[in-house]
C-alpha cells in the first residue's frame, strides 16, 4: 500500500523465495527432522512474522502464516507510527535473543532480521518526510482477495476471502470501509507544504487499470464459487468508484509531473533492493557492458540471419524478422511447456544444477494480473508451512493501453515469438526462479534466509546468471535473443539511475529501449514506468546481481581450479536461501571453498 512498513512478503512486482517452517518434498509428503538450529532460527524469526500480521495480515497469511486469512491492512490513524514501535519492540527482542546465542548460524539470522527491521524503520521515516501517502487501491484489495483464491490455496482457506471482502466493505462490525480510511490518510498530508504528491503518470495509469482489478475481484469470486460475496462485491464496487473520483478530484491536481525521487530516498531504494555501490559506478560499469554486449550481437547477427537464409546483418533487424514468428493462442502454452523440456535435458546432460522430480507449473495469466504484473513472472509459492504448493511461471499476453489511447489493449510481442522462449524458459522456470523457489523449498532453509535476507539482487542476479550459463547450449537465434535479455538487463542498470539524475528525459530512454534493445512499444513503456514510478531502482538488480554472481563464480573457479563442479557450485548458491552477496560470498568460500575471504 505504498508504505514502508515490515513485509515478509516480495514486494509485489517480484518475487520470491521460498520457505521454512514444516517443508514438503516433492510430492507433498512430510519432510524429516529440521536440524536443530533452523527451527530455532524459524522460532526467532516469529517476532518479525508477528509484526507483519498486526498490521499487513494479507501479506503474513500469502506467506503461509497461519491464523491471518480473514483479517484486513491496519490503515487506521497513527499506523506508521504504531509499526515503528512495533517494530522496535520486535528489535529489542531480538537483540536481547541474540546476546544469548552461541550458534553462528542462528546469529546470523538473528542479524539479518535486526537489519530488515531497522530498515523498515528508516524506510517509514523517509516515506513520511517526502511523500503523501497515496494507494492503488484497487489493486491492493484485488492483491488481497487473490492471495487467498488460488488453485493452491486449500478450498478450507478460500472461505476467508468472503470475510476480507466484508471488511474491505466496511460491512462488519467495527470496521470502517478500507475507502474511508485510505481517503483519510492522504488528505491528512495532501496539503501539507514540502510533501512530494504521486507521479501524474502514475495516478493516471492506476485509474485506468482500476476496473480491471476491479472486475478481477468479481470474476475471482466466481471462478472459486464462493456464495454470499454479490452483495459485499456490489457495496465495494460503488466504493472503489468513490475512490477514483476522489483521487481525480483532490489527488491528480496535485500530482506531479516530476518522477524524480529525492536523492536520499532512491539510495534508499537501491540499497534495498541489494544495490550497494553509487548509483554513477553502477551506471559506468552498465554502459561497458552494453557496449560489449553489442559487439557479440553483431558478431552473431549474420550467423543468425544465414541461417534463416535472410539478407541482414544488423541485429536489430535480425531481432525485428525473429519476432515475426509470433505465438498465438492456444499454441502459446505448448510451446513453452515443450521448451521447458528441451531446456531441462540440457540441464541433465551438461550438468548444471540438480533438478526437483516434479515439472515445473507454467500458465497463461488473466487481465486483471497482466495489469497488476505487466510482464513474464514468477509468482512464488507459499513460503512458510508449505505442503506442496508450487511457484508458477505466469505469461501475460497483453497489458491495458495507457490512457488516451483509442485501442483496448497494448500487444508486446518481446516473449510470444519462438527464438525468446529459449531466454524467458531459462530465467522465469528451469534453471532459473522456479528451481530457486523450489531448492529452497525442496531442501528447507530458515525463514531469515527465505525471507528477511531476501532483496531483488539475490533473486533476480540468478534469474540473469540461470540465462547466462544456459546461453551456450541453445540455438544460434536463442543465443541471440538471450543476448538482447542481457543488453536489456545493462540498459535498466544505466537508464534508471540517469532518469533519476536527470542525466536523459523518458524520451531519450524510450528511445535506447526500442532503438537499441529492439523491444515493442508497449514493452519500452512498461520499462519507463518501472524506472519512474513503479519501482525505481528495482531494475537495476538484473545486472547487478549477475555481475556479482559471474564475479564469485571466477573467485571459487580460480581457488578451485580443475576441481571446480558447476552442478556442485550452483547447487551450493541454491543451499543458501536468498543470502545477499556478500554474506554468499563468505558462505561460498568459508564453506564450498574450504577458506576464508580476504
Amino acid at each position: 500500500m505504498r508504505s514502508h512498513r515490515l513485509r515478509l512478503a516480495l514486494a509485489v512486482l517480484f518475487l520470491t523465495s521460498a520457505t521454512a517452517a514444516a517443508q514438503a518434498g516433492p510430492s507433498g509428503t512430510k519432510p524429516g527432522a529440521q536440524p536443530a538450529w533452523v527451527a530455532r532460527s524459524n522460532e526467532n524469526a516469529k517476532v518479525l512474522i508477528n509484526v507483519l500480521a498486526r498490521f499487513e495480515p494479507e501479506a503474513a497469511s500469502q506467506v503461509g502464516a497461519e491464523g491471518f486469512d480473514e483479517q484486513i491492512v491496519d490503515m487506521k490513524p497513527g499506523v506508521n507510527e504504531r509499526s515503528r514501535q512495533a517494530t522496535r519492540v520486535a528489535i529489542d527482542e531480538l537483540k536481547r535473543r541474540l546476546a544469548q546465542e552461541k550458534d553462528p548460524l542462528v546469529r546470523q539470522d538473528l542479524e539479518i532480521m535486526i537489519k530488515a527491521a531497522h530498515d523498515n524503520i528508516r524506510g517509514s521515516l523517509l516515506s513520511e518526510k517526502f511523500d503523501v501517502p497515496y494507494f492503488n487501491l484497487s489493486r491492493n484489495l484485488f492483491q488481497g482477495i487473490r492471495s487467498l483464491l488460488d488453485d493452491q490455496v486449500p478450498p478450507e482457506r478460500r472461505k476467508a476471502a468472503l470475510v476480507r471482502l466484508r471488511r474491505y466493505a466496511g460491512m462488519e462490525l467495527g470496521y470502517d470501509p478500507i475507502v474511508k480510511l485510505a481517503e483519510d490518510r492522504t488528505r491528512e498530508r495532501l496539503n501539507q507544504p514540502g510533501l512530494l504528491g504521486p507521479v501524474k503518470d502514475e495516478v493516471e495509469k492506476n485509474l485506468s487499470t482500476s476496473p480491471l482489478f476491479v472486475a478481477g475481484i468479481g470474476q475471482l469470486f466466481q471462478k472459486y464459487g464462493i456464495q454470499g460475496y454479490e452483495k459485499p462485491y456490489a457495496e465495494l464496487q460503488r466504493h472503489l468508484a468513490q475512490y477514483d473520483e476522489f483521487v481525480r478530484r483532490e489527488v491528480l491536481p496535485k500530482a506531479r509531473t516530476d518522477f524524480r525521487l529525492p536523492p536520499e530516498e532512491y539510495a534508499f531504494a537501491l540499497e534495498q533492493v541489494g544495490v550497494d555501490i553509487p548509483p554513477d559506478e553502477l551506471a559506468a560499469k552498465a554502459h561497458a557492458a552494453f557496449d560489449e554486449i553489442q559487439k557479440q550481437m553483431k558478431k552473431l547477427a549474420p550467423q543468425v540471419a544465414k541461417q534463416h537464409g535472410w539478407k541482414l546483418t544488423d541485429y536489430r533487424d535480425v531481432i525485428r524478422e525473429l519476432k515475426k514468428d509470433q505465438l498465438v493462442g492456444e499454441a502459446i502454452l505448448p510451446h513453452y511447456q515443450a521448451r521447458l523440456k528441451e531446456i531441462e535435458e540440457i540441464i541433465r546432460k551438461q550438468r548444471l544444477v540438480t533438478l526437483p522430480v516434479r515439472p515445473a507449473r507454467i500458465r497463461l495469466a488473466s487481465a486483471a494480473e497482466s495489469a497488476n504484473v505487466p510482464a513474464p513472472n514468477m509468482r512464488p509459492p507459499r513460503l512458510i508451512g508449505n505442503t506442496g504448493e508450487q511457484g508458477e511461471f505466469v505469461l501475460p499476453l497483453n497489458i491495458p493501453a495507457p490512457a488516451g489511447s483509442k485501442e483496448a489493449t497494448q500487444k508486446f510481442d518481446d516473449f510470444t515469438f519462438a527464438a525468446d522462449s529459449w531466454t524467458l524458459i531459462a530465467h522465469e522456470a528451469r534453471p532459473g526462479h522456479e528451481l530457486q523457489f523450489a531448492a529452497m523449498i525442496e531442501h528447507g532453509v530458515s525463514i531469515p534466509r527465505a525471507i528477511f535476507a531476501f532483496n531483488s539482487t539475490n533473486v533476480e542476479g540468478w534469474g540473469l546468471y540461470a540465462e547466462a550459463i544456459t546461453l551456450p547450449y541453445m540455438p544460434p537465434d536463442g543465443q541471440l535473443i538471450a543476448l538482447q535479455s542481457r543488453l536489456a538487463r545493462a540498459a535498466r542498470a544505466f537508464l534508471d539511475p540517469e532518469l533519476q539524475s536527470g542525466k536523459v528525459t523518458k524520451e531519450q530512454a524510450l528511445k535506447v529501449l526500442k532503438d537499441d534493445v529492439v523491444l515493442s512499444g508497449a514493452m519500452a513503456n512498461q520499462e519507463v514506468e518501472r524506472y519512474t514510478f513503479r519501482a525505481p531502482g528495482q531494475a537495476t538488480s538484473y545486472f547487478y546481481g549477475y555481475t556479482r554472481l559471474m564475479q564469485l563464480r571466477e573467485e571459487v573457479e580460480k581457488a578451485q581450479g580443475k576441481k571446480f563442479d558447476q552442478q556442485k557450485f550452483h547447487d551450493f548458491i541454491l543451499s543458501q536461501g536468498l543470502l545477499p552477496p556478500e554474506l554468499l560470498r563468505k558462505a561460498v568460500l568459508e564453506d564450498f571453498v574450504g577458506r576464508k575471504p580476504d
